[in-house]
């Protein structure tokens, strides 16, 4: 099969024509979506413009489920976030932006798989660790709690004497 052409098939009254060969080129291209590849149901986004799943009434509450293109998009790339905050000009050298989230977030809604365009040159980051085993936790991936900016990972819990003290510790901090 030739890759620059396509059999068309030309209908004319009651009585068909045989396939004419047909430049590709010529063919209307149907949209769809940047980020799956789907062509049905498809609208364009808010923030940049691309095509896009229109599915979001798909999603279950609560599930937490990646399965909505749209959603994805909306609620875990700094483009969609960008443009729920109302922002002014580019996502990608927003200072707002940047101020909004830790590094290790800010890199990862920058760059994940949600995006139709990523951060050219995410800065770098330290990665954070269990205050109290030294695991390292990977923040996008969850599985962790944050008091007043001490982490703990999932299998480390803060029990209530801990929690007097990360607090009292933070409100030093800020007088």
């Amino acid at each position: 099969m030739e890759s620059d052409w396509a059999g068309v098939e030309i209908k004319n009254m009651a009585k068909t024509i045989k396939k004419k060969k047909v430049p590709m080129g010529n063919l209307k291209l149907q949209h769809k979506c940047g980020l799956c590849g789907k062509q049905k149901n498809l609208i364009k986004t808010d923030c940049c413009g691309n095509w896009i799943c229109n599915d979001e009434n798909e999603y279950k509450m609560f599930s937490y489920a990646r399965n909505s293109c749209s959603r994805n998009h909306r609620r875990f790339t700094l483009c969609g976030y960008h443009e729920a905050e109302g922002h002014k000009g580019d996502w990608k050298t927003c200072k707002k932006c940047l101020k909004s989230f830790e590094p290790e977030m800010y890199v990862w809604y920058g760059t994940n798989e949600y995006n139709f365009e990523k951060l050219e040159n995410p800065p770098k980051f330290k990665p954070t660790y269990c205050s109290k085993c030294g695991q390292r936790i990977i923040l996008p991936d969850g599985g962790f709690s944050n008091l007043c900016g001490v982490y703990r990972c999932e299998n480390c819990e803060i029990t209530n004497e801990e929690r007097e003290k990360i607090i009292k510790d933070y409100n030093k901090k800020k007088k």
